[in-house]
């Protein structure tokens, strides 16, 4: 069972993003910093049998304990805007001043026996203080409730007996140690809304691209059907008009109607087939940018793409489009590379990446979706394309299409030409929506079609496989 648990722990997090990753790491170190200070100190104060020893001790893990919860909640109101915690502050406060009153009881009483394990926990116990209170205001208010509480701090320690140069020590002391608590507390919790911030304008970039794909073939659809949409209507009123006076001239115009239709049909199908059509080489430059846009370092090595007929071109560009579009959605990548090679008469396009997740690519939920998709056009021209994992995080996809295949022209899939089709490919193979459904990149090398672009590798943190 604790086999089976910590591999679905592990799983999960495979499965978030990056980002996701970064946070999580950074506020577990954020919590598990403070006890350092009490567990490296703490057998030196006990060995002493001291109770004031053992009380700061415990003060010093009570607070380290709260600092838990604490710092959850103020990262959260940092980073989301969440209700700030002042409770949980004021509590840390407490504890806090509670540990320097017992603090200084001791150095009285037992003089400065084990004084720097003291000073270790008098520290963790400000960093949690300050440090909370850093991510709740600015950083000018900040700094000067710092040197308001050296002040006050100073000032007791000499009216409670201290030497003047003992309350200058302790003042700096507090000083720093809001300084150190703001560039620990603080710096991580800007840093982490700056990474968020970038995945939420990559997110936003994605979306634009596809909302600009979507208008782009908007602008030609209506182009094409407008005009003849209201001819088709002008001429069916008359027919109309015609029919009911007996004229035989209705026949002549609901022929001239139809003719209309069937014109209107095919300037929609070329439409749709311009559309569908792709460059190699404006693929490639396509996926290059967006891959590097999205911060995954992406080779390419197509120095046998000028040679290739203008169908098997065609047939690999699509191959990149919806590959890289599954890269973008689907997997966690920080490598890409494509490889293009032609061995014995037959082009072989090689795409892999590192950032395949935990779940198994699969097959979309149609035939017509992600590999299928892509097999079907590869297989009107005698071709085959194979996915596999490579390793822990490798996936690579492989297109090989014989040369000869482009005296074959590409055939069109009847849902390509039915009414309910969509112009572009099949979907993702994770289930995503096809290269045009869920952002295939166009020829520009900007995210098309109807639907998701990008992966929304943010908020969710998961990915739905390793497809390349």
């Amino acid at each position: 069972m604790g086999g089976a648990h910590v591999g679905r722990r592990l799983r999960e997090w495979r499965s978030w993003s990056r980002v996701a990753q970064v946070d999580f790491y950074s506020r577990m170190t954020i919590c598990v910093v403070p006890f350092i200070f009490p567990l490296a100190n703490g057998a030196q104060l006990l060995s002493g049998s001291q109770p004031l020893g053992w009380l700061l001790l415990g003060i010093c893990l009570v607070h380290c304990v709260h600092h838990i919860t604490l710092a959850r909640r103020c990262l959260d109101h940092y980073l989301w805007k969440r209700p700030a915690p002042w409770w949980g502050v004021a509590v840390s406060a407490v504890l806090f001043l509670a540990f320097v009153a017992v603090f200084v009881v001791k150095v009285r009483v037992e003089g400065l026996t084990y004084i720097s394990s003291s000073a270790m926990m008098l520290q963790a116990g400000g960093l949690i203080a300050f440090g909370s209170f850093s991510t709740l205001v600015r950083i000018r208010r900040y700094l000067a409730v710092c040197v308001l509480a050296a002040v006050v701090t100073g000032v007791g320690v000499v009216l409670v007996g201290g030497q003047p140069a003992g309350a200058l020590v302790v003042a700096v002391f507090v000083v720093f140690t809001g300084v150190w608590s703001l560039t620990v507390m603080r710096t991580s919790a800007w840093m982490l809304s700056v990474l968020w911030e970038l995945e939420a304008a990559r997110t936003a970039q994605a979306r634009l691209a596809v909302a600009e794909e979507r208008l782009r073939f908007s602008r030609d659809m209506h182009d094409v059907m407008g005009r003849n949409l209201a001819v088709i209507a002008l001429k069916s009123e008359l027919a109309v008009q015609l029919a009911q006076r007996g004229s035989a001239a209705a026949l002549e115009q609901m022929a001239e109607v139809q003719r209309l239709a069937q014109d209107s049909q095919r300037e929609v199908r070329e439409v749709v087939r311009g559309y569908r059509e792709a460059d190699l080489r404006t693929e490639l430059a396509g996926a290059r940018g967006v891959l590097s846009a999205a911060g995954i370092d992406c080779r390419i090595d197509d120095s046998a793409g000028r040679e290739l007929p203008a169908p098997v071109q065609s047939a690999l560009a699509w191959v990149v489009r919806e590959a890289t579009t599954n890269v973008l959605r689907h997997a966690d990548a920080g490598r890409c590379a494509v490889r293009m090679r032609i061995v014995d008469d037959a082009a072989v396009l090689v795409m892999e990446n590192d950032g395949v997740q935990d779940r198994s690519p699969g097959a979309g939920t149609d035939g017509g979706s992600g590999l299928a998709g892509l097999r079907e056009r590869l297989d009107a021209l005698g071709g085959t394309i194979t996915a596999e994992r490579r390793g822990v995080r490798m996936f690579r996809v492989t297109a090989e299409v014989p040369l000869t295949g482009g005296e074959t022209p590409l055939r069109d899939t009847a849902r390509d030409t039915a009414g309910g089709g969509r112009p572009g490919g099949g979907s993702s193979p994770a289930g995503g929506g096809s290269a045009s459904e869920g952002g295939g990149l166009s020829p520009g090398g900007a995210c098309g079609g109807d639907g998701g672009g990008a992966p929304p590798r943010v908020a969710t943190g998961a990915g739905h496989g390793g497809t390349a």
